[in-house]
């Protein structure tokens, strides 16, 4: 898991596994949003599991999931959950470049 720091209250990574979540807590964040779709690839683990984990380990859990560029709805969506979610937040997607760049679009 490679983290980068977008601002003091918001992170994102790449794609997580809920073994993943234990460290996620421990470094202190107090929410997760998942920005990419289930079943975008065969192997990736599912939202449902890394929310129960996040669920035990005292985290909140959003599920945004993007496909491209974000929709201006989708915007909204992600600009109520970093107002609404517990913080500091961490996000991930595939690579961190779409919850990074719906970060930007819902602070723009």
């Amino acid at each position: 898991m490679h983290l980068t720091k977008i601002s003091q209250d918001f992170s994102v990574s790449s794609q997580i596994t809920a073994a993943d979540v234990t460290e996620i807590a421990n470094a202190g964040f107090k929410s997760i949003i998942c920005n990419r779709p289930d079943f975008e690839e065969s192997t990736q683990p599912m939202f449902n599991d890394i929310a129960k984990a996040a669920h035990d380990a005292g985290l909140k859990t959003e599920y945004l999931p993007i496909t491209a560029m974000p929709l201006p709805e989708q915007i909204t969506e992600m600009a109520n959950a970093i107002s609404e979610l517990p913080k500091p937040i961490f996000a991930y997607c595939r690579s961190g470049n779409r919850s990074s760049i719906l970060f930007h679009a819902a602070n723009g």
